[in-house]
């Protein structure tokens, strides 16, 4: 029989196949790599798998802590620093432990265009300012701008990225229905039990759209512009 792969001698070149020996794969097909030669997977061919549960179980764990320690922060010298730091560092850990998404793992789109589920987030947020959404104690400034952007995008990054992920493998309603619970509970400490069905509202709607979008990135900047705005109109 015709070998399928080159000799070590000769020159890597392709050869035409023997009898009983399978063709070269068409596109789309995940080929045979050369010696220390990694080929990015075509379309339709799953993806590795992203850091381990572990990882992820920490990372979630830590930062659930944090937000939960943050109500007292306030009372401390330097808090608004302080609280940029741990946003940053929150952000920055819950984006790294990522893995792929279901989407893309299975080598298909996500279920919607991702600038259409932005902006569906955006014209959400806007109705809720003008129905006279809740606001934030904070003086219009850059300082304050900065600090509820990096909240927005550390919390994202945490709920419908880390979080999200990890309960994604029950289903997409256990993920959207489980990160939106964890982000309205999470909030309780800093806003009072009364403004529990309207950050559980909230959380619906971001992990709505981690969902149709397959991308924590587009929750983010719904929810970043929801807090510019709370800030503007306080």
């Amino acid at each position: 029989m015709t070998s399928a792969y080159p000799s070590q001698a000769g020159p890597v070149a392709a050869r035409a196949p023997g009898p009983g020996v399978a063709p070269t794969p068409g596109p789309g097909v995940a080929r045979a790599p050369g010696l220390g030669v990694a080929l990015a997977p075509g379309p339709g061919v799953a993806r590795a798998p992203g850091p381990g549960v572990g990882l992820r179980l920490v990372v979630v764990g830590a930062g659930c802590a944090w937000l939960l320690l943050r109500p007292g922060l306030w009372a401390l010298p330097g808090a608004a620093a302080m609280l940029a730091a741990g946003y940053l560092a929150l952000g920055v850990a819950a984006a790294r432990s990522q893995g792929p998404a279901s989407h893309e793992t299975a080598g298909r789109p996500a279920p919607l265009p991702w600038p259409a589920v932005l902006a569906a987030g955006f014209a959400a947020v806007a109705a809720a300012s003008l129905a006279g959404g809740p606001a934030f104690a904070l003086r219009a400034d850059p300082a304050a701008f900065l600090l509820v952007t990096l909240a927005a995008v550390a919390e994202e990054a945490l709920f419908r990225g880390a979080l999200y992920g990890l309960l994604e493998r029950l289903g997409p309603v256990a993920a959207i229905a489980g990160s939106s619970l964890a982000f309205a509970l999470l909030h309780v400490p800093l806003y009072g039990m009364a403004a529990l069905p309207v950050d559980l509202g909230a959380g619906l709607l971001l992990s709505w759209q981690r969902w149709a979008s397959g991308r924590w990135t587009v929750p983010a900047a719904t929810h970043a512009a929801a807090n510019l705005l709370a800030v503007i109109l306080r």
